[in-house]
């Protein structure tokens, strides 16, 4: 895969005291944190803590009530999920959120829409342009498939996949839009140790190689630990602490989070 890394100039990613209330849920309280360019970082916490909401605020698909989300300096908090698509951020997400009645490739395909410019009606009878367009779209898909080793699914319907291939399928679709952020909901979220390995190690070399800057949100601590270099802890909607994975793990605030979850739910 070809380096994109980012120029030296970009500010990333900037949440600044976000919160969002449904009814009487409060989802995120005065969240504030920033994702650096190039940088992996993992969001973790108990069960409804919040952390999706957090991932659906960033990438539009909540208007959070106060508060606002900047990448480089421009304010992305009123806009669509398809606006901020198309600045360069992507999204998985934690329940598989594909077309099963498409195939491998149709789905990845879906990923290079905001790179099309031949409108839907030529694309759909190749007139003209939209053969060439076809054709270099198409083989950016079939170089990303190769990447997650899911070329050999290609003509497969997604529907009739193992779980973990469709987990790799969603990770191909998001990439097919050539990120430079990439928010990853529980992308390991069902899977086998192997499984789980072989997908940190994709997610690796996709920041490696590209530079693109992750936010992970995932449930498996030795996971965490080995692929962050930054760790965002939520708890009941707030921020509770942020560091380096070391720190976290030993924050007596983070301890007591999880402790706590763990004793209520023996009660």
């Amino acid at each position: 895969m070809d380096s994109n890394h980012p120029s030296s100039d970009s500010q990333g990613l900037i949440v600044t005291g976000v919160s969002k209330r449904f009814g009487g849920v409060l989802a995120t309280s005065d969240v504030s944190v920033s994702f650096g360019v190039g940088e992996i970082s993992s969001i973790i916490g108990p069960n409804g803590a919040g952390k999706t909401s957090l991932l659906n605020i960033i990438s539009g698909f909540y208007t959070p009530d106060a508060g606002r989300i900047s990448i480089d300096g421009l304010d992305i908090t009123a806009m669509r999920p398809s606006q901020i698509a198309s600045l360069g951020i992507a999204r998985t997400f934690q329940n598989i959120a594909l077309f099963t009645g498409l195939t491998v490739l149709e789905n990845v395909m879906l990923g290079r829409h905001v790179h099309m410019s031949c409108g839907l009606l030529a694309n759909t009878f190749f007139w003209g342009a939209a053969r060439k367009e076809e054709v270099r779209h198409r083989a950016r898909a079939e170089e990303i498939m190769s990447f997650l080793g899911i070329t050999h699914l290609r003509d497969k319907m997604t529907g009739e996949l193992a779980y973990g291939f469709r987990k790799r399928v969603e990770l191909a679709r998001a990439m097919a839009l050539e990120p430079r952020i990439l928010l990853l909901d529980e992308p390991m979220g069902g899977m086998n140790q192997e499984e789980k390995a072989e997908m940190a190690g994709f997610i690796r070399e996709v920041n490696l190689k590209r530079g693109t800057t992750i936010v992970l949100i995932e449930h498996d601590m030795g996971v965490v630990m080995e692929l962050s270099q930054r760790v965002i802890v939520i708890e009941r909607g707030m921020k509770i602490a942020e560091g380096a994975p070391a720190e976290v793990q030993v924050n007596p605030a983070v301890i007591q989070a999880y402790l706590g979850t763990r004793k209520e739910r023996q009660v």
